[in-house]
C-alpha cells in the first residue's frame, strides 16, 4: 500500500473539517491569486473564509466576485483583530490561517490535514516561505534560516524547553479547540510578535509542528521596503522578547500594504 493510500485511509477515519482564513486589508491586487490557490487545492477546503479587515480598496469586492469565497467585514483594522474575529465565526474544526500576498502549493492543505491527523497531542502546524518576488540573495538567506536556524531553535525552546515554538504568522493551522483553550488571538498586540505570542501560549496545551512540506509562495514587499537587516533584526527581537518577557519589544510597524 502507498503513502497517499494510507494517507487517504488515515483521512476517511479521522477527517476534520478545515477552514482556511485570509484577513486582508487593502489586498485587492493580491487577494485573488491567494484565494485561487485555495480553490484549487488536492484537499479542498470545507470553507473559505476572507476577513476584509477595513479595507478602502476593492479588497471586499474581489473576494466576494470568486464564487466560494465567505467574506465577512471587520471594520477594526488590524492584524490580530481580524484573525480573532475569523475564529468567532468560522465552522471549521482546524483553522488554516494563510496571508493575503500568500499562494499555497496544490497540496498545502493536504500536508497540513496529514500532519494534523499524525498524533492526538499536535494543535498546530506551520511551515516555511518561498519568495515569488524577492532577489537572490534574499531567497537564500531566508532558505539558510529555515534550514539551519529555525529547526533548531524550535527544537530547543518547543521540545527541549517547552516555553514556546518557532511559528509562521502568515502559514499555519491550528485546532479550533486548542486556540478556545487559550483564549483565542491575543488582541493586545499590534502586529510585530503575535506568531510568536501564539506558538507560546498553544505550547502549553499541545505540540507545535513545523514542517518544511508546509511552505507558501509569499511576497517580499516587507524586505523590500525596509531593508534586509532591518526586518531580520526586528523578527529576532520580538522572538526573543515574546519568549523572555511575555510581550513584544516593538509596538509600531511599518504597514507596507499603506
Amino acid at each position: 500500500m502507498t503513502s497517499d493510500e494510507l494517507y487517504t485511509g488515515a483521512c476517511n477515519q479521522l477527517a476534520v473539517t478545515i477552514t482556511a482564513i485570509v484577513c486582508a486589508y487593502n489586498e485587492a491586487r493580491h487577494l485573488p491569486a491567494c484565494l485561487h490557490s485555495l480553490l484549487a487545492q488536492t484537499r479542498p477546503p470545507d470553507e473559505i473564509l476572507v476577513i476584509n479587515n477595513a479595507s478602502t480598496d476593492e479588497t471586499a469586492d474581489v473576494a466576494r466576485a470568486i464564487p466560494g469565497v465567505r467574506v465577512v467585514d471587520e471594520p477594526s483594522k488590524g492584524l490580530v483583530v481580524a484573525r480573532e474575529t475569523a475564529r468567532g465565526i468560522a465552522r471549521g474544526e482546524v483553522l488554516a490561517y494563510v496571508d493575503a500576498d500568500c499562494r499555497a502549493p496544490l497540496r498545502w492543505l493536504e500536508q497540513m490535514e496529514q500532519l494534523m491527523l499524525s498524533s492526538p497531542n499536535l494543535v498546530g502546524v506551520t511551515g516555511p516561505y518561498r519568495f515569488y518576488d524577492w532577489d537572490v540573495s534574499g531567497r537564500i538567506l531566508i532558505r539558510l534560516y529555515d534550514i539551519l536556524v529555525a529547526p533548531a531553535t524550535h527544537a530547543i525552546v518547543h521540545h527541549g524547553l517547552g516555553v514556546g515554538a518557532i511559528l509562521y504568522g502568515g502559514n499555519f493551522a491550528v485546532r479550533a479547540d486548542a486556540l478556545a483553550r487559550i483564549g483565542g488571538f491575543d488582541r493586545t498586540i499590534e502586529f510585530h510578535g503575535e506568531d510568536t505570542n501564539l506558538g507560546r501560549r498553544l505550547t502549553a496545551v499541545g505540540r507545535v509542528r513545523m514542517s518544511g512540506r508546509c511552505w507558501v509562495w509569499t511576497s517580499a514587499r516587507r524586505y523590500v521596503a525596509m531593508g534586509k537587516r532591518r526586518v531580520f533584526s526586528l523578527y529576532v527581537r520580538n522572538f526573543w522578547s515574546e519568549i523572555l518577557r511575555h510581550r513584544p519589544a516593538d509596538r509600531e510597524h511599518l504597514d507596507v500594504r499603506a
